[in-house]
């Protein structure tokens, strides 16, 4: 698959967004090329061979992301290949779960700040303040995504 020098350096930066948020680096490549590239599906040899990454990698890294969740794979009547895909339909199912990953963590940092000792008040005073905030998330993020579809209406 030939790609402009412009989609290669815009595949590096997703990766390296990606690899910001821990990702593994050949996960983050694929993710960049499947936004750039022309065709929705991409077959396990044209991620390989694009990316020049090795099989092991190309494996290890679709399997991270089908597991993760952003992408699927599809296959096609008479064609033994699978096909890999983002999952873009349902990004407000993948939002919805994030939201609730916040949701949980701060019930998580709830029973932290109630195990700790009254000791390091200032540690406390931040940990209360991000509990604060993401009681405040939790409450927004839904309401901001109903406004958003509001407006589209």
């Amino acid at each position: 698959m030939a790609l402009t020098e412009h989609k290669k350096a815009l595949i590096e930066k997703i990766g390296i967004f990606y690899e910001k948020l821990g990702m593994q680096p050949a996960a983050g490549r694929i993710m960049g090329l499947m936004f750039v590239a022309d065709r929705p599906e991409l077959t396990f040899d044209e991620i390989r061979e694009t990316l020049n990454i090795s099989k092991s990698a190309t494996s290890t890294a679709l399997n991270l992301l089908i597991e993760t969740g952003p992408v699927e794979y599809i296959t096609f009547a008479g064609d033994r290949k699978r096909y890999f895909k983002l999952k873009t339909s349902n990004w407000r199912d993948s939002l919805a779960q994030r939201f609730n990953n916040i949701i949980n963590f701060k019930s998580l940092l709830i029973e932290v700040l109630e195990a700790r000792s009254d000791k390091a008040t200032e540690f406390n005073s931040c940990l209360t303040e991000f509990i604060d905030f993401l009681e405040y998330l939790q409450h927004e993020l839904p309401l901001l995504l109903k406004k958003w579809e509001e407006s589209r209406k």
